[in-house]
């Protein structure tokens, strides 16, 4: 495999697409709990993309950090086995701190995944 194939940078290119053409809603802000599993509080904004679509036939989640870099930063892929699925979590705006956060919580419990992130 070339170096060009692991890091294309045209896949980061249409993940900023989507984000600058659709924006982004935020529906569980920072500090926030869990609908369904209360002990869980949002470290950070979450949210979806709309008018996009995951491989859960939801839109697209979102994570949004506290970096002044507005721009994609990473994709977290992770398998759901409470759910049973598959799926990826854009990672937006945040700093390399907040992607390792951000990839523990994620971690945790039934499900598992692996960070992604996009070179400088």
């Amino acid at each position: 495999m070339s170096d060009d194939y692991i890091s294309n940078p045209e896949f980061w290119q249409n993940l900023d697409l989507l984000v600058e053409k659709n924006g982004f809603v935020i529906e569980r802000p920072k500090g926030s709990r869990h609908p369904r599993f209360k002990a869980f509080i949002y470290p950070y904004d979450y949210g979806y993309i709309p008018f996009t679509k995951s491989s859960d036939g939801a839109e697209l989640d979102i994570w949004i950090g506290n970096s002044n870099t507005r721009r994609v930063t990473g994709i977290l892929n992770i398998t759901d086995m409470d759910k049973y699925d598959a799926e990826m979590k854009i990672l937006y705006a945040c700093t390399d701190k907040e992607m390792h956060h951000i990839y523990e919580v994620n971690n945790q419990v039934m499900m598992r995944g692996i960070l992604l992130k996009r070179e400088v």
